[in-house]
């Protein structure tokens, strides 16, 4: 009997979980994801995602992939963990993975999506789903300082202080600051992200925004690499894993979104 390698698109509302990672006493994305497929494959099932999410941050398209011995149909696995999962994390595509595929070391890129409801008034229906501002937000130049984020850069200003990776260095390929109605959203994409990274950056656009600092206070932390210099970290409410990229070979539909990366974009190690 063969292992099977399967690759999963995964759709979650975070609000209601711990975040991705599976943690004891506490509800995880991860935790109920392995659940349900384990009912499904009938054996314990493991998976690895491509990013892990805090708690309260949703998912448009978490990527994951898991080994099993068990043999099933692609609508077997979609279905059959849809029935297992609750109405807040969705499977929406399933496929074998091909070659080496790794949904966290083979990825290029990820891609982020961070709203603000930026109006007087909290929203009723979607105080789980967006961040809030009540200042009126410069949206053009929330866009203009964070171009200064673009390219290869130190960004432990943007960092967590308990962040664990080895390197402050990431390759930031676009930031898209734009308005939709009473929405300012923030698009953003890197190679790989440290954490609290976005919302770190995220906080430090809407302060510009809102003109509590100006428009050159971006460049500066970038130089001055340190957090605490940063301002606040924006809330979680906000903030969506969007998309991840890997190369063609893998066979992953590549979102739209990432037509904008350069073409020597590469995989983070």
């Amino acid at each position: 009997m063969n292992k099977t390698r399967i690759v999963l698109g995964i759709e979650y509302d975070g609000s209601g979980f711990s975040g991705w990672q599976v943690q004891t006493h506490r509800r995880s994305v991860q935790a109920v994801l392995e659940y349900a497929l384990s009912k499904v494959a009938n054996q314990v099932i493991t998976v690895t995602c491509a990013g892990r999410t805090d708690a309260g941050v949703h998912a448009l398209e978490q990527v994951v992939h898991f080994d099993t011995f068990a043999e099933r149909t692609d609508d077997a696995w979609l279905l059959g963990g849809n029935s297992q999962l609750p109405d807040t994390v969705r499977i929406t595509w399933v496929k074998q993975a091909i070659g080496d595929f790794h949904a966290r070391y083979s990825a290029i890129a990820r891609f982020y999506r961070y709203i603000i409801l930026n109006r007087p008034v909290k929203s009723a229906l979607l105080h789980h789903q967006t961040s809030w501002c009540y200042r009126p937000l410069d949206a053009e130049k929330m866009h203009q300082a964070a171009q200064y984020l673009i390219g290869h850069h130190d960004f432990s200003s943007f960092r967590a202080h308990g962040c664990q990776s080895k390197s402050p260095m990431r390759a930031m390929y676009f930031v898209d600051v734009y308005r939709e109605g009473d929405k300012v959203i923030i698009d953003i994409s890197a190679n790989a992200f440290l954490h609290h990274m976005v919302r770190n950056i995220a906080g430090v656009l809407m302060d510009i925004g809102t003109g509590k600092q100006v428009l050159d206070w971006m460049p500066y932390l970038l130089e001055i690499k340190d957090r605490t210099c940063a301002g606040v970290t924006a809330p979680p409410e906000g903030l969506y894993l969007g998309a991840v990229y890997y190369p063609e070979q893998y066979g992953i539909v590549k979102h739209a979104v990432f037509d904008k990366l350069p073409t020597d974009a590469k995989r983070f190690d």
